[in-house]
C-alpha cells in the first residue's frame, strides 16, 4: 500500500470513530451570546490531511462550530506524507487559508508575521482587524515563528487576541555550539527572551489592560509552575521560567489551570502541557467552558514510522467558550 493511502485510511478511520462515538462537547454552543474559540497547533500546515484535501480537518472544525480559529503551524510545508520540503509556489497554506475557513463557516483571516515556516493564522465569523505583527528585532531579539496582536468586535465588546509560537530547541536561537547551549539551556532563556518582548508590545503596551478583553494563546513550548505539582522540577528550574514571567508581570490567567486545579491535561502526544490559552480575569470571568479537547479524531496521536509526523497533529486542541452578556 502507498503512503498516500495509507494516510487516507487512517484518516478516514479516525473520522469513522468520530462518528461512531462522537464526544458529548462537540456540537452546537451553549447559546447565541457565546463565543467559542478553538486554538490547536496543526503541525506543519495539517500536515496529515493534505492528501485529503483538508476534508476531514474541516469537517472536525464544523463539528465544534467555534466563532473564532487560532491555528499555530499554519503553513503548508512538506510533499504530502513526506518530510520533502515543497517549494513556496507549490504551498497552498497560508495563502488559501480564506478558502479552507469558509468551508467551516469563517469568512475572515488574518495571518501573524513570522520569520519561517511556522506562521499563526486567525479565522473568524467576525471582521478581524490586525493591529501589530511581531517579529521582534535584529540581532538579540528575534521572534522566531512570529506573533501577532489582532481585535475582533462581537456585540459591542472589542476582544484583544495575540497569538505567539515560541522557539521550540532546548538550544538558543543561532547558537554556534548548540549541545553547549542545549547544556545550558540557553533555549528555555530565549523563550523568555521571546515572551518578554511579546507581552511588552501588547498587553503591558496597553493603559489598563487589565480592565479589557485579551487573550492570548499559543504553543509556548515551555510548562508552568502551576502544574509543577505533577511535574515536580526544582522550583528555579528554567523550563518554567517562561510561564513564570506571565503569571508574575501580566494580568493574564492561566484558563486551563484556573478552571481545573490539582489537575493536569497534556496538550502533547507525551505527557506535556506547553500549549496555553491566557485572558485577563474579566474576559476570564466570561467563561462558561473550558478544556483540552480529547475527542475521537484527535486523541492520542500516531507517529508515522517513517517521518516521525503525528495524525492529526502532535499537538492537542483547547476550546473555551465565552457568554458575552
Amino acid at each position: 500500500m502507498n503512503q498516500t493511502k495509507k494516510f487516507r485510511l487512517i484518516a478516514f478511520f479516525c473520522l469513522a470513530l468520530a462518528t461512531a462515538f462522537p464526544t458529548v462537547k462537540a456540537g452546537n454552543k451553549a447559546d447565541a451570546d457565546t463565543l467559542r474559540l478553538l486554538y490547536w497547533n496543526i503541525q506543519n500546515g495539517m500536515w496529515a490531511d493534505q492528501p485529503d484535501n483538508y476534508d476531514n480537518f474541516v469537517e472536525w472544525v464544523k463539528g465544534y462550530d467555534p466563532d473564532v480559529c487560532v491555528w499555530c503551524e499554519a503553513q503548508t510545508i512538506y510533499k504530502d506524507g513526506t518530510t520533502e520540503a515543497c517549494e513556496i509556489k507549490d504551498r497552498y497554506l497560508t495563502d488559501n487559508w480564506g478558502e479552507v475557513a469558509a468551508r467551516y463557516g469563517h469568512s475572515y483571516w488574518t495571518k501573524s508575521g513570522h520569520r519561517d515556516n511556522y506562521p499563526q493564522v486567525i479565522t473568524s465569523k467576525y471582521p478581524i482587524e490586525k493591529i501589530l505583527d511581531i517579529v521582534g528585532e535584529e540581532p538579540d531579539s528575534v521572534v522566531t515563528h512570529g506573533a501577532c496582536r489582532a481585535c475582533i468586535e462581537v456585540g459591542g465588546k472589542r476582544i484583544n487576541i495575540v497569538t505567539l509560537h515560541t522557539w521550540p530547541q532546548a538550544y538558543a536561537y543561532r547558537a554556534e555550539d548548540r549541545e553547549a547551549s542545549k547544556a545550558k539551556r540557553e533555549g528555555d532563556n530565549y523563550r523568555r527572551m521571546e515572551m518578554e518582548y511579546i507581552c511588552g508590545h501588547t498587553i503591558l503596551a496597553e493603559p489598563d489592560a487589565s480592565n479589557q478583553y485579551w487573550m492570548m494563546m499559543g504553543d509556548f513550548n515551555s510548562r508552568s509552575p502551576k502544574d509543577n505539582w505533577y511535574y515536580k522540577y526544582p522550583e528555579n528550574d528554567t523550563r518554567l521560567m517562561t510561564q513564570d514571567y506571565i503569571l508574575r508581570h501580566t494580568p493574564y490567567v492561566d484558563v486551563i489551570a484556573e478552571r481545573y486545579p490539582g489537575q493536569f491535561f497534556t496538550t502533547t502526544y507525551g505527557k506535556s502541557r506547553i500549549d496555553f490559552v491566557y485572558c485577563t480575569r474579566p474576559l476570564y470571568d466570561t467563561i462558561i467552558n473550558a478544556y483540552v479537547v480529547n475527542d475521537r479524531y484527535t486523541i492520542d496521536p500516531r507517529a508515522d514510522d517513517k517521518t516521525y509526523f503525528h495524525f492529526p497533529s502532535d499537538h492537542l486542541p483547547i476550546l473555551v467558550d465565552f457568554r458575552l452578556k
